[in-house]
């Protein structure tokens, strides 16, 4: 017989028990957050949009854009709290997972949704004063609306590394065990396409920023349909003269040089003309000098069929994380 000295060295009976502190602990903390996670989706149902509805201070197309899935994720929401009060770990979360392609939806409206927020906040004087009453009560604690909006996307990051952690900590043999991993598997998935949707929409917006700063016949769709990595000055050194700065935007597939307009072109002022596109597929690129830091800057050297770029900077680190972006885009053209 196993003295209870011995059984309490068993590393396997000690991994177990580590478990299934752990286990404890982040179910403990999934049900307490689910309940704030619903109170607050729950103050947006009640004194948002069922006033809203109630009032009709919105037209229904602006009420869509602006709170999306939200009504959908609340009763979610409603839906798993008792499986979680009860302990019914397994079941409450894999039943919750049919209900994530609300969040998928909800992200990609979300850009649209705070867009709405501050163009009705900005024209509508009555949404405007309703939304300062509705902000100033209690029960929101100083919280503003557009603070509330992308609740829903972090609580489904906190949903991801809860539930993860909630299967990884349930050993093999837990009743519960293969409804766990599923759900933690769905939720890792569901979370990977809202951060892609989140991204496309940051992307989104750098392209609209640039294309701004670029004027003349040859910037129109410049941008169009690409992946923008980094923007910024840099000196050409040319083979006689001196270096000329130039700003430069990188995308995942095109160099774009670019010069400043004059100062005569009022109308224009701040922005810039393209002067060359260089195809990353066809780029060679090396370190010519500067390779290990200091505070003289570096040469960085970018070889194409017909041409060949000499780019300098006196900020060794902003020509290292220039060096590190061309590589980027070159590796992800030429595989």
């Amino acid at each position: 017989m196993e003295s209870p000295g011995s059984v309490s060295r068993c590393p396997v009976r000690q991994q177990r028990a580590r478990w299934e502190r752990k286990r404890v602990c982040t179910a403990r903390e999934l049900l307490e957050t689910e309940r704030r996670y619903q109170e607050q989706l729950g103050l947006v149902a009640t004194y948002f949009l069922g006033i809203l509805k109630a009032k009709g201070t919105l037209r229904p197309p602006e009420r869509q854009t602006l709170f999306g899935t939200w009504e959908r994720i609340y009763a979610a929401s409603l839906e798993l709290l008792p499986y979680l009060e009860e302990g019914h770990w397994g079941p409450g979360l894999e039943g919750f997972c049919s209900h994530l392609e609300l969040y998928t939806q909800f992200a990609a409206n979300a850009e649209s949704a705070q867009t709405t927020l501050q163009k009705l906040l900005k024209k509508n004087k009555r949404f405007r004063r309703f939304v300062q009453l509705q902000e100033g009560r209690p029960e929101f604690k100083g919280l503003q609306l557009q603070d509330l909006l992308p609740l829903p996307l972090q609580r489904l990051q906190q949903y991801e590394n809860l539930i993860v952690a909630l299967a990884e900590n349930t050993v093999p043999n837990s009743p519960d065990y293969q409804q766990l991993t599923r759900a933690a598997r769905r939720v890792s998935e569901a979370a990977q396409r809202v951060h892609a949707i989140g991204q496309s929409q940051k992307n989104d917006q750098h392209l609209l920023r640039v294309q701004a700063l670029l004027s003349g016949r040859k910037a129109k769709g410049l941008t169009s349909g690409r992946w923008f990595l980094r923007q910024g000055w840099l000196l050409v050194v040319p083979p006689t003269g001196e270096p000329r700065p130039r700003m430069f935007f990188l995308f995942s597939d095109v160099l774009l040089m670019a010069k400043p307009r004059p100062p005569l072109y009022l109308l224009k002022s701040g922005t810039f003309v393209c002067k060359a596109l260089y195809p990353m597929s066809q780029c060679q690129l090396n370190r010519v000098f500067g390779h290990s830091g200091g505070t003289c800057g570096g040469l960085l050297s970018l070889s194409f069929p017909d041409e060949k770029l000499l780019l300098m900077s006196t900020d060794h680190e902003e020509l290292s994380r220039w060096y590190d972006s061309l590589a980027v885009a070159i590796r992800s053209q030429k595989s």
